[in-house]
This record gives structure tokens, C-alpha cells and sequence, in this order.
């Protein structure tokens, strides 16, 4: 009996902690995903990484160097939809931004969650319900959860050269084409694909293709494909006006 007790522990292994799974996500996804679909568990990654960013936004955000960038940046987002902006409105912006320090971590707390469990649900619909696989909804989230590491890193990436530069500043594509004017449809095209969401829609392709039983390059030509359509409902939006 204590031997039969024993081989049962060695065939049923506890897994790995939470950080080594968020640091596997980075380093080897395919293996990592395929333990965290065995043992689904979502919380302490989405502590770990929500933390992260909720402390890092809250931190630059209450400096005034950052909270003078994003008053620029909200500014100039509502002027390139042709919205022109009055005194109360600015009053009201100023406002918003003087809370984001407060706010911007708050509603981390619970849009990420949030958002997390909408996009499981879409995926498990096509590719669980629509396409016959076999995953759960827990393992989705799960998958969901842990690739936001790579979210994460894009904050503690961009919030420090924000800082540096004086507008909210990201890894785009457009960097690749500093030539080009910076209103051109191809401009704000590229401006609007960001190199660590590129990242992600393919880090969760392989977590999707591990859970259902997929090729990675179909499911990730699937979310950049919808990314890359974003992008350029955006462009197109904000050149229009």
C-alpha cells in the first residue's frame, strides 16, 4: 500500500508555482500551456500581473511629468475623432487625469478579469463549441490569465520611456518607419499595432492550439488577423476626421 501511495505521488506531480509558470509563458509557452491547461488555476496570475501594472500606471501617474502627457494624449485622441473640446470638457478631463493614479489601477482590478473571461468565452465558442474541441472554460481563463505577463512587461516597457519622451509612447511598428509623416493613414496604421500585442496574440494562439488540439499558425493567423483589422478600422476612423 505505501509503495502503491508513493508511485501515485510521483505519477500526479504537484506542477510548478505560479512564477515559474508566468516566467515559462515567456520562455517555453508551449510547455508551460500545456501544464497550466492540465491544472488550470487563474488567480495568482492575474494577482501577480495585475499587480504590476496596477503599481507601475499608479506610480507614473502621479508624477506630473505623466500626468501631463496623458492630459496631451486624451486631448489630442478626442480632437482626431473631430471632436472639438470646450472649456468644460477640458475642466473635466483635467479632473480625470489628476485621479488616474487612483483610478487607472482601480479599474485595472476589474477590467482585466473582466475582460479576460469575455475573450475566454468567445474562445471557447469557436473553437471549443464551433469547432468540436474539448477544452473548458476554466482552461481558457487560465490561458487567459497567465498570458498577462506579456501585458504586463508592455507597461513596465512603455510607462518608463513615456516618462522619458513626454507622450504615452509604445513599441509600435511605426518606430520601423520614422519617415513617414506622423498624420498619414500609415502612420497612425502602424501606430496602432503594437509589437508586444503581437507578442500575446501569438503566445495565447499557442495555449489555444495546446488546449484544443490546433495548429499554432491558424489560430494565431486568426487573432492577428482581427488585431490587424482593429488597427485598421482605427486608422481609417482617424483619418477620416
Amino acid at each position: 500500500m505505501a509503495e502503491a501511495a508513493v508511485s501515485a505521488q510521483v505519477a500526479t506531480p504537484k506542477g510548478s508555482n505560479v512564477f515559474a509558470r508566468l516566467l515559462g509563458v515567456l520562455f517555453s509557452p508551449r510547455a508551460t500551456y500545456g501544464e497550466i491547461v492540465a491544472r488550470p488555476r487563474a488567480l495568482g496570475a492575474f494577482v501577480i500581473t495585475i499587480g504590476i501594472m496596477a503599481v507601475t500606471e499608479g506610480l507614473f501617474f502621479a508624477t506630473p511629468v505623466m500626468q501631463e502627457v496623458l492630459m496631451d494624449q486624451q486631448v489630442r485622441m478626442i480632437e482626431s475623432f473631430g471632436v472639438e473640446i470646450n472649456d468644460q470638457m477640458y475642466q473635466g478631463i483635467e479632473a480625470g487625469v489628476a485621479r488616474a493614479a487612483y483610478t487607472t489601477p482601480i479599474s485595472l482590478v476589474f477590467i482585466i478579469p473582466l475582460a479576460a473571461a469575455i475573450m475566454a468565452g468567445i474562445i471557447l465558442g469557436i473553437w471549443g463549441m464551433l469547432m468540436g474541441g474539448g477544452g473548458t472554460f476554466k482552461q481558457v481563463y487560465a490561458i487567459m490569465a497567465h498570458s498577462g505577463i506579456i501585458t504586463a512587461l508592455q507597461v513596465l516597457f512603455s510607462m518608463p520611456l513615456s516618462y522619458a519622451t513626454g507622450r504615452l509612447a509604445s513599441a509600435t511598428l511605426s518606430v520601423f518607419v520614422p519617415m513617414v509623416e506622423e498624420t498619414s493613414f500609415i502612420a497612425r496604421f502602424l501606430g496602432a499595432i503594437d509589437l508586444f500585442w503581437i507578442w500575446w496574440c501569438v503566445s495565447v494562439a499557442i495555449g489555444v492550439g495546446v488546449l484544443f488540439k490546433r495548429k499554432t499558425s491558424g489560430v494565431a493567423l486568426t487573432f492577428l488577423g482581427i488585431y490587424g483589422l482593429i488597427a485598421l478600422v482605427l486608422a481609417i476612423v482617424r483619418s477620416g476626421n
